[in-house]
């Protein structure tokens, strides 16, 4: 198991990961990370911005995954954790856990609080979220972008 920042080349199978997830649970809806416009070149939007990564999950010299840590609000010194999505052959390993390690490290070095958007039906994910300390919001930061999600959550940074 690697983990390591996007590469242009990885671009297209991420997104099939993240669309083909999405897709499983029913979520390739408007209002999700589905119709993103930036999913056809992870590797360029998350280079264009400051305090920006994307990192990759490689297993046997493919990409089974990945996760993200953006720019939410930077005056106030949020982050957003982003597209966390594992290759379905690859869930309930632990790893998950790794990539969460690695971009909360990250973001923890340039930000204040991290922020994220999902769905309560997606329990595993909830309580991944919640074992690393993020506590459930009632409504979302101003400026979310994913109207289809209904469970926000916030973290504070070292």
């Amino acid at each position: 198991m690697i983990i390591r920042e996007i590469k242009v080349e990885d671009n297209k199978k991420i997104k099939e990961i993240i669309q083909g997830s999405l897709k499983l649970l029913g979520l390739d809806i408007p209002g999700t990370a589905y119709f993103d416009p930036q999913l056809n070149n992870l590797y360029q939007y998350y280079n264009d911005l400051n305090h920006a990564k994307y990192w990759v999950l490689e297993m046997d010299q493919e990409v089974v995954g990945g996760i993200g840590i953006a720019p939410f609000n930077e005056q106030d010194k949020v982050c957003e954790l982003q597209k966390l999505y594992l290759s379905p052959k690859t869930q309930g390993l632990g790893l998950a856990t790794k990539l969460m390690e690695t971009a909360l490290l990250f973001a923890s070095k340039h930000y204040k609080k991290c922020y994220l958007e999902t769905q309560h039906e997606l329990k595993a994910a909830c309580k991944l979220y919640e074992k690393f300390g993020f506590g459930l919001l009632l409504k979302p930061l101003p400026g979310s972008e994913h109207s289809a999600m209904d469970a926000w959550y916030i973290k504070g940074l070292n």
